[in-house]
């Protein structure tokens, strides 16, 4: 039986750690300094607690890592303390750039290194998920067959570290950046009065994310860890010559929502939270 740990289980960690374990791995974290809400989702996709991460890094022969994107680092440090020297993939959020220094960390265990994007809702018994994934090509393998029969879908990637990480930030600064403008529009038109006629034009656009208002709730709770992401995609497209200012201006805008992490807002107070400043709570 493959053994596989996660690091660590959020929303979307838990899920894809309880789908490989309907494909027939068993799945250990961590609970070491993790929160009450961590430890009840452990629990409820039926993940095994290791005593610490030493014993974690001793059993796994895959560890994911799947975490807010500013903290990917971090755990690959954390990791590397230990003489792991089995597969770590990177399913972070973060530009390749990001991913060349968690790999340079991990190599330096003996570790094999795949860089890997989670495309999609947290997979479950009705939704899939795309996990893209690149690097060696055995340790590829190794990780699809991980997911095989499961609502977790492996998609390889040519070229190397590097490329999973480049997808998951080219769909994201769209994808997350556009809902951002949303909400700046709406905040706009409710100053002068127009706020109705914006959403009539919007649903007049069946693929216009501004018909989504429902949404701008969901993503002020999200923005503490899509802030972080957003700053990782200014980070890749820095690095290839091309305008960070939307990127950036989207990370700007988000930290005004840093205070109703995991806790959506109504709309109304999602609007007016952007006028206020980043180091300001919403009351």
């Amino acid at each position: 039986m493959t053994v596989v740990g996660v690091l660590h289980p959020g929303s979307m960690g838990a899920a894809v750690a309880a789908q490989a374990r309907q494909g027939g791995a068993e799945v250990l974290w961590c609970p070491t300094g993790r929160s009450p809400a961590t430890q009840d989702r452990a629990a409820r996709h039926g993940l095994d607690a290791a005593a610490d991460l030493a014993e974690l890094t001793e059993r796994a022969d895959i560890i994911l890592s799947i975490c807010p994107p500013a903290h990917a680092e971090d755990v690959a440090t954390e990791v590397s303390a230990h003489p792991f020297a089995g597969i770590y993939v990177d399913a972070n959020a973060i530009a390749p750039a990001t991913m060349a220094r968690v790999s340079a960390i991990l190599l330096s265990t003996g570790a094999t290194v795949v860089d890997a994007s989670v495309i999609g809702s947290p997979p479950s018994a009705s939704k899939s998920a795309r996990l893209y994934l690149s690097g060696p090509g055995e340790a590829l393998v190794s990780v699809a067959t991980v997911f095989d029969g499961t609502a977790v879908r492996p998609l390889p990637l040519a070229g190397g570290i590097g490329r999973a990480s480049a997808l998951k930030l080219s769909y994201s600064s769209y994808q997350k950046a556009s809902r951002v403008l949303a909400a700046v529009s709406y905040a706009l038109a409710r100053d002068y009065g127009v706020e109705d006629a914006l959403l009539d034009i919007a649903e007049g656009r069946s693929t216009s994310y501004l018909a989504e208002t429902q949404y701008t709730p969901k993503v002020a709770a999200r923005a503490w860890r899509w802030g972080p992401e957003m700053s990782e995609v200014a980070s890749a497209l820095r690095e290839v010559g091309l305008p960070t200012d939307m990127a950036e201006a989207a990370a700007s805008v988000m930290s005004r929502w840093d205070g109703f992490k995991d806790e959506p807002p109504g709309f109304p107070e999602a609007l007016q939270q952007l006028r206020t400043p980043p180091d300001t709570k919403p009351s």
